[in-house]
């Protein structure tokens, strides 16, 4: 690829492979070293690889091809799993038969609550998660947009993850982004969670950008009780206490650091796909009446997210 860095390859016989193709997928591939990736295909997949331009943070694009996993023995060392969040348990399901029981797998996904389920379902592999604030979007068919530089966080869920948390940091890091090992990753995905529930709804509901939110009408009534209700389910949930003031300030530099950004919740109302909703104010919904806390804003959100139409909308 034109421009492409050569790093450091992974472990074994160094293949990452992605399942999951769009924009979050589309990213790493297009930042991992050439020859070292390759699309995890789902039933109807062409033979031909999958090409598009990439526009990296910096504005230049750059042609990226990646090809299909159709060899049946060309184990990768490492498979990252960008699907949605709803879709972890199906979309994973056809594929552990044929990858080897110590293949680490890394889930992107947003939210919580599909982590567990996998771990829970095949708790004798490697299964590590990844809370990133890497952003990127896909504005028309065949160009991937790298629309916000982040950071990316890997701890392991399994206890069979453990060992192979330090390789797999190595082996994301040869895409030349971020990453950081992490201890407690549990902290970290809730952290981010608590983001995602002050913002993606709000944006989903009202179809609006990130910053536009803190001026209307729903958010200002509603996110204070907000916040309160996530404070007490953290600790609950034997997480670092945080205070309600100290979530909205943080849900609120945020939305104002990424101001101009489409939420991914909203980004799948305008394309008529289902949002990740049961993963974000529905999970912390869920946790709470586990814990006996009364949790009526989140539960709201949620319901008005599933409520709102599944046909595509204008922006």
């Amino acid at each position: 690829m034109n421009g492409r860095k050569e790093n450091q390859q992974p472990p074994g016989n160094g293949l990452i492979a992605i399942l999951g193709a769009g924009s979050l997928g589309q990213l790493w591939a297009g930042y991992l070293p050439t020859g070292k990736v390759a699309f995890v295909p789902r039933p109807g997949s062409t033979a031909e690889p999958l090409a598009y331009n990439l526009e990296r943070f910096d504005g230049s694009v750059h042609p990226v091809s990646v090809p299909w996993l159709n060899n049946p023995e060309e184990n990768p060392s490492l498979l990252l799993v960008t699907t949605k969040a709803g879709d972890t348990l199906s979309a994973l399901e056809p594929h552990l038969h044929d990858l080897p029981p110590d293949t680490p797998i890394v889930l992107f996904q947003n939210g919580m609550g599909n982590q567990q389920a996998v771990a829970e379902r095949w708790p004798h592999h490697p299964v590590l998660a990844a809370s990133t604030t890497e952003g990127a979007n896909r504005p028309k068919p065949g160009h991937t947009v790298h629309a916000g530089k982040g950071e990316t966080w890997v701890g392991a869920i399994t206890e069979k993850a453990r060992p192979h948390l330090t390789p797999t940091v190595q082996a994301l890091a040869t895409s030349g982004l971020t990453i950081h090992p992490e201890a407690d990753i549990h902290q970290r995905l809730w952290d981010k969670l608590v983001i995602n529930a002050g913002i993606n709804a709000f944006t989903a509901i009202l179809n609006c950008r990130n910053g536009d939110i803190l001026n209307q009408q729903l958010y200002l009534e509603h996110i204070d009780a907000l916040c309160t209700e996530m404070a007490a389910v953290l600790a609950a949930e034997g997480c670092r206490p945080l205070a309600p003031e100290t979530i909205r300030q943080r849900i609120e530099a945020v939305a104002r650091t990424t101001a101009k950004n489409t939420s991914s919740m909203l980004s799948d109302r305008q394309q008529g796909r289902p949002t990740e909703i049961d993963f974000i104010n529905g999970y912390i919904a869920r946790r709470g009446r586990a814990q006996g806390i009364d949790v009526p804003v989140n539960q709201m959100l949620t319901d008005q997210v599933r409520k709102l139409p599944q046909s595509p909308i204008r922006p």
